[in-house]
């Protein structure tokens, strides 16, 4: 099987969104109808402009910005469709939007979202760091045993219908932590966030995170990626 991927670099966050709607549509689709485009799976990475995007039953009081504030940020909000709770969005951030027919790539929701932990898991390895889960909240962590030190950096919120899915990643690679003292991160208040960049003391081209994302990608999900043109 053959996924598709493309850079769209620093792109806004309603738009991105209109674009993974219409591409979700179109997938969900294609697969109603049985056509062959229903193995028209893609993989977009990209970074956003300063934006707080909050899950759909998740709680508008972890945002600790007024309308004003925000503004004075340069930063934006939506309430979306996918799961989980707050997050941020920024530059230095990469991003990840697979819009995928699990099902055409032998995938059960929960098979899908543990590799995605995984992948990025494996991504850090090349970078001499060891992350891992923590039990009952998604997304990749460091030093979960220890509560004093635990922190996330990535993220996971996805939206799955028809075990077609969209939304995706986010992982820290260069973003400026001082946007998340706004928020409660994923609604989660005794553990911390961090990027790749303050593990490592200094700043991760992201074109070389992408290069190894898309050879974990193939390694843990098993297909082949190809550029979208």
């Amino acid at each position: 099987m053959i996924v598709k991927y493309k850079y769209l670099g620093l792109t806004d966050y309603k738009e991105a969104w209109e674009m993974q709607e219409k591409l979700f549509n179109e997938l969900l689709e294609a697969k109603l109808t049985n056509s062959e485009k229903q193995n028209d799976n893609k993989l977009f990475f990209l970074q956003h402009p300063h934006v707080y995007t909050l899950g759909k039953s998740g709680n508008k009081g972890n945002l600790l910005l007024n309308e004003e504030l925000l503004k004075s940020k340069g930063a934006t909000f939506f309430h979306i469709d996918r799961g989980g709770d707050i997050t941020y969005h920024g530059p230095g951030q990469l991003v990840g939007y697979p819009i995928l027919n699990l099902d055409s790539l032998n995938l059960t929701i929960r098979e899908y979202i543990y590799n995605l932990e995984e992948v990025i898991i494996n991504v850090l390895k090349h970078y001499g760091i060891t992350a891992t889960r923590s039990e009952g909240e998604t997304g990749v962590w460091l030093d979960v045993d220890n509560k004093a030190k635990a922190r996330k950096i990535a993220a996971i919120g996805v939206r799955i219908s028809r075990m077609v899915s969209m939304h995706g990643f986010a992982f820290n690679v260069n973003t400026n932590l001082d946007y998340f003292n706004y928020i409660v991160p994923c609604g989660i208040v005794d553990k911390g966030v961090t990027t790749l960049k303050k593990e490592l003391g200094r700043e991760i081209p992201l074109e070389e995170i992408q290069k190894h994302l898309i050879e974990e990608f193939e390694n843990v999900y098993g297909f082949k990626m190809q550029v979208l043109k």
